[in-house]
């Protein structure tokens, strides 16, 4: 793939990312902020150190609304990007996939690698929820299992490329997977546990707080995926010309 083609993905990447980040910019206005303000709302009725004389220094209307969008815009645009590039790797090199079916098997793993699998060790809170003083511990060990996660991906699908001779690509599918799923396990069990949830805090607030964020992550790469996936298509794959008036093409005698 040379660099003019790789360039193009990149643009194209971007523009899927932006695409993407505003429909999960939606999910999140609808379905994530409700709950924000719910638990803000737990936090405010059971804060002792409240003061009137504190100041504001952004209003909680601009976080939901300017603040939001630039946040997840700015991120779809990156990870749009990112992601782009590594579609120029895997393109070829994890099947004979077309374009279009390899975005979407990307952005399917890559939502369960960077997102999912972090996710079920150390889910998402909402405010309220949590210690300021271990905020950098919290921080720290979910990137760890990100991380862990993302080369974890990786090993797995080159061992199921040089299993598939001997194996097949099912059986090697499989092992790659399961061999994934056994060391993911035990970092799970190795890794420390993380749960500030105060006792009263509402169980169907956390609850559905978590499930939002869910959502807006498989929106967001779910998005990314079929779009830029039709992008790549048209470039790499572009369709012959034909007439659009349906006249036959004249051909030479």
């Amino acid at each position: 793939m040379n660099s003019a083609t790789v360039r193009n993905l990149l643009v194209r990447g971007m523009l899927a990312g932006l695409a993407a980040g505003v429909l999960a910019l939606v999910v999140a206005y609808f379905l994530g902020e409700p709950f924000v303000d719910k638990a803000i709302g737990f936090e405010e009725a059971h804060s002792h150190t409240h003061s009137h004389d504190d100041v504001e220094v952004v209003s909680r209307s601009l976080q939901s609304t300017a603040g939001l969008a630039t946040g997840v815009l700015v991120y779809g645009v990156a990870f749009g990007g990112i992601a782009a590039l590594a579609f120029c790797f895997a393109l070829g090199r994890v099947g004979r996939f077309s374009p279009r079916a390899t975005a979407l098997l990307l952005s399917g793993c890559a939502l369960l690698a960077v997102y999912v699998v972090p996710f079920l060790k150390y889910p998402a809170n909402p405010p309220a929820v949590g210690d300021e003083d271990t905020i950098g511990k919290r921080t720290t060990l979910y990137f760890l299992m990100m991380l862990l996660s993302i080369l974890l991906a990786i090993a797995a699908t080159i061992l199921g490329k040089r299993l598939a001779p001997a194996l097949g690509t099912w059986y090697a599918t499989v092992a790659a997977v399961a061999a994934f799923a056994v060391v993911i396990g035990t970092a799970y069990a190795f890794l420390p546990v993380v749960n500030e949830v105060p006792g009263d805090f509402p169980a169907t607030v956390l609850w559905r707080f978590r499930l939002s964020a869910l959502a807006i992550q498989a929106v967001l790469w779910g998005g990314f995926g079929l779009v830029f996936g039709e992008l790549a298509e048209r470039l790499l794959n572009p369709r012959p010309e034909t007439a659009a008036s349906g006249q036959a093409v004249p051909t030479a005698h």
